[in-house]
């Protein structure tokens, strides 16, 4: 890939380095501690957490936040500990995710499509309240005008809603990691 000095934004870097977690995102000399635990790395092809933190550090921010890449990561943070230098992988890659929506870069239709987080099918709602009672993180809730609703913000896509729902309906697409198991899973049969 051929990139062009306009493609280059080093203030951009410097705005997520503001975020929390992310001060020694340039610390990083990609020696791949990160990449060797990520279990996403072995499931998601183009996924590399040291790549992501590399682009931040050259300033590619039109790459890195129009790339679905940065929504394959699962914040399960088995990179932390492992980095000699203390950088935070996952939370420089929420902070992008964080920036990618603030920028308008991922809308809550590419993050449902991503599988970021469960939609209700609100002509199939009864509004039971059995989301509600069951969500560990407060993201499913009753509106006025009738039927459940989950806020995109709160949701983690853990699925409890969609296995849960008496009306089947509330849906919730794979996530990229997920179809990239399922994808290593045909390989092996």
């Amino acid at each position: 890939m051929t990139l062009s000095i306009n493609e280059k934004d080093k203030e951009f870097t410097n705005t997520i380095a503001g975020f929390s977690g992310c001060s020694t995102l340039n610390q990083c000399y990609t020696c791949g501690s990160c990449s060797s635990v990520c279990p996403v790395e072995k499931v998601v092809e183009d996924f590399d957490p040291r790549k992501i933190v590399h682009m931040l550090g050259m300033g590619l921010k039109e790459n890195l936040l129009k790339s679905d890449t940065i929504w394959a990561c699962s914040q399960c943070q088995s990179c932390v500990p492992v980095c000699p230098q203390g950088v935070r992988c996952s939370d420089i890659i929420k902070a992008l995710r964080t920036e990618a929506v603030a920028l308008g870069y991922a809308d809550e239709e590419r993050l449902f499509e991503l599988g970021k987080f469960a939609r209700v099918d609100r002509a199939r709602c009864v509004s039971c309240l059995t989301c509600v009672r069951l969500c560990p993180f407060d993201a499913p809730y009753i509106k006025e005008e009738g039927g459940a609703y989950i806020d995109p913000d709160k949701c983690k896509a853990c699925g409890i809603c969609v296995i849960e729902c008496p009306a089947k309906a509330i849906s919730l697409n794979p996530s990229i990691e997920m179809r990239g198991m399922s994808e290593v899973e045909n390989v092996r049969q």
